[in-house]
């Protein structure tokens, strides 16, 4: 089980509830998986990986996720960490959740604040950290026994060392409009099925019959929402997971292209290749 504070979880949209008048919220998730529904939230997730590793799908893109990752996610970016536990047994992260309005309409504006204003302009894409990870590393294990004023000074810190550091975009689109209860609980549909079958044979029927709607109707609803057709996305999904799966020895590539979903080895081979710029084998002996 997860242990959670303060939060729990809700289908995507969701608000997160507190338990304190608190402007800055902590949790910890600590279990076999993160939580695994595509979901959104208003409030930004600045999260330390502390232990484990998996896909993670932000908006329009599909990355991986590792132990010792540094994440931004920003405000009403869906999301969702799809964890892989064949490795990794038990994962955990730190996150805190905060707006830029969470102290104050202004507080942000501030002159105090001048040199974050880059944190808030590189959220709304999400991002993960590159540099200064070790410095932000400490900065997040302080905040575990810390008081919440103190919690509060850290992240300052954070947002200060975040804003001046090297940083990789985690998603190149933006969907502008808010997703009502029905939108949100069809796209959290799609990604569920889409997580939990990738690796299998896929028809547009299957999936728009999800979505409880016809197969033209679905791919103009996924296209807009995501700038990307649903089997460009399942591609990319497909090929992250042959990514990991390459860096164990005991699966031959053949074996990989299979487990990851595709039909034959030059189809994986050409759709890896035209993805990651290298062919599997290559990116088995880089790796």
């Amino acid at each position: 089980m997860f242990k959670i504070l303060p939060i729990s979880m809700k289908v995507l949209p969701f608000k997160i509830p507190k338990t304190k008048n608190l402007g800055l919220i902590y949790q910890e998730d600590i279990g076999a998986f993160f939580y695994d529904k595509y979901h959104e939230h208003e409030e930004v997730q600045l999260c330390y990986i502390i232990k484990g590793e998996g896909t993670l799908i932000v908006g329009d893109t599909v990355n991986e996720y590792h132990s010792n990752d540094i994440l931004v996610i920003g405000s009403r970016q869906p999301h969702v960490f799809k964890s892989d536990n064949s490795v990794i047994k038990k994962s955990s992260m730190i996150s805190l959740f905060f707006t830029k309005k969470s102290f104050g309409e202004t507080f942000f504006e501030l002159d105090e604040f001048k040199e974050i204003a880059p944190f808030f302009s590189k959220s709304k894409n999400s991002f993960r950290i590159v540099n200064n990870k070790v410095k932000i590393t400490k900065l997040f294990l302080k905040l575990q026994k810390s008081r919440d004023l103190v919690k509060f000074t850290v992240f300052i810190k954070m947002l200060t060392v975040i804003s001046s550091s090297k940083v990789e975009s985690l998603s190149s689109f933006v969907y502008e409009k808010k997703y009502t209860d029905n939108e949100g609980k069809r796209m959290r549909n799609i990604m569920d099925y889409t997580l939990q079958n990738f690796n299998k044979k896929i028809e547009l029927d299957d999936i728009a019959e999800i979505a409880n709607m016809t197969s033209n109707a679905f791919c103009r609803y996924f296209k807009q929402r995501t700038n990307k057709t649903f089997f460009t996305f399942l591609n990319e999904l497909r090929v992250e997971n042959a990514c990991r799966l390459l860096q164990n020895k005991d699966y031959s590539v053949i074996d990989v292209s299979e487990r990851s979903g595709f039909k034959n080895i030059s189809n994986f081979n050409r759709k890896f290749k035209e993805l990651k710029k290298i062919t599997p084998s290559n990116y088995r002996l880089n790796n």
